[in-house]
């Protein structure tokens, strides 16, 4: 029976009649290898056509393979396999006495996919998420593995590589020893006035939460490691008022959802997420829309934004601003910048979201916005290859890896110039 096969969304169909979930790597080697098209869906979490193989190409999950976390504590590494879920491996490095040095809002999201596509958590100081990688364990489309690791002239091209590489089976990520981290959340902080490089700093992970409903934001979430000298991000945050009960960053969620607030200390993995492991953060009535770009035109953004809030109100959810560290990944939209990362979390209807996407995207035009890859995004091609200086080193590397374009579909064909 042909399945249908949806994002986790449900705005996206891709056109594969069969979601092929390999047990063995002798499997998964022997279906790469007999396929003239294959992509990777990952955990699904994209919104746009990142993951379509194209008519007659395979779509393939990674979800059924052995779920590998080997964790080396004298080395503080862990390799972890292409299909584990970063809440998986967290219980994992956890559990070993170490650390992650960040996470996204939400530990659903596999870890290869996360990486791929240039996802990330919050901090002045943190990169994104695929900062952590080390080595990548590639399998190139004549089923032979390929490794590529840190040293190596390609492996800043093969981290954050939208799967247009090969098929990442494992990843090695550098760790560090546990910690704790406190939260707290703040409410009502005005945009006029605000100093926004000494906010971001002033906690180890800070975001912001608005609907432009109004000016300014309703929330602010600052996470604090306890390891570290203290910040103004304890009661005494001189910006905001303590909220005085739970909160959830969307409207009308359940606050339970959510990872411990109010300061009480806890592990890593259960705090720098905004969501808990065991609850699915929504119901994925929504889109999502996010864009990167330099964090010193941060302020000049929110207000161009502000400007339009009343555009952008009445389709948004909710609207999270993050900072990210530059990193040196070719394709990643933090590369070469300390970021800025203004995310959108839109209602559940493409025909009325996206004009207001391009009217978001017109008025973070002139600050080289670079868009998330799994997100919605109107940005034209000739622009975007524009915003990443590194595209033909990239287009170099799929064409080395993969000469016959097995793992390239239109998506990346239209947006990192035509492979030859």
């Amino acid at each position: 029976m042909t399945e249908t096969l949806t994002n986790w969304a449900g705005n996206i169909t891709y056109t594969a009649e069969e979601l092929h979930r390999p047990h063995t790597p002798d499997a998964l080697a022997k279906l790469v290898a007999g396929s003239a098209k294959v992509r990777v869906l990952g955990s699904g979490h994209s919104f746009n056509l990142i993951a379509e193989p194209g008519d007659g190409g395979v779509l393939l999950s990674l979800a059924a393979m052995p779920p590998t976390v080997d964790v080396d504590t004298a080395a503080r590494t862990v390799r972890v396999a292409g299909g584990v879920r970063y809440a998986e491996l967290a219980r994992e490095v956890h559990g070993s006495g170490l650390a992650l040095h960040n996470m996204a809002s939400l530990p659903h999201i596999s870890v290869a996919g996360s990486v791929a596509t240039g996802t990330h958590g919050s901090g002045v100081t943190n990169g994104s998420l695929a900062a952590a990688v080390r080595e990548v364990e590639l399998l190139t489309a004549d089923g032979s593995t390929v490794t590529i690791g840190r040293g190596d002239a390609r492996f800043d091209g093969a981290v954050t590589s939208l799967g247009a590489l090969g098929v990442v089976t494992a990843l090695t990520l550098d760790l560090e020893p546990d910690f704790e981290v406190s939260q707290h959340v703040f409410n009502e902080l005005p945009l006029d006035g605000l100093d926004f490089e000494a906010l971001a700093a002033a906690a180890y992970s800070v975001s912001l939460f608005t609907d432009w409903g109004r000016p300014g934001f309703r929330q602010v979430w600052v996470k604090q490691r306890t390891d570290r000298p203290s910040s103004p991000a304890g009661l005494d945050f001189p910006w905001a008022g303590p909220a005085t009960e739970a909160a959830h960053p969307v409207p009308g969620m359940p606050a339970r959802n959510c990872t411990q607030q109010f300061g009480v200390p806890g592990p890593w993995h259960e705090r720098l997420p905004h969501f808990r492991a065991e609850f699915t953060p929504s119901s994925g009535a929504e889109l999502q829309s996010e864009y990167l770009l330099p964090r010193s035109d941060a302020l000049a953004a929110l207000h161009a934004l502000d400007a339009i809030r009343g555009t952008i109100s009445p389709v948004l959810q909710v609207c999270e601003v993050r900072t990210v560290a530059a990193d040196r990944q070719w394709l990643s939209p933090a590369y070469g910048r300390d970021t800025v990362a203004l995310h959108f979390t839109w209602v559940p209807d493409t025909a009325a979201v996206l004009p207001v996407v391009g009217r978001v995207e017109a008025a973070l035009d002139a600050f080289g916005a670079r868009p998330h890859w799994g997100k919605v995004f109107t940005v034209p091609s000739a622009v975007l290859r524009e915003r990443y200086p590194r595209l033909g080193e990239f287009s170099a590397l799929a064409g080395s890896l993969d000469p016959a374009g097995k793992f390239t579909n239109a998506f990346v064909r239209d947006f990192l110039q035509p492979l030859s």
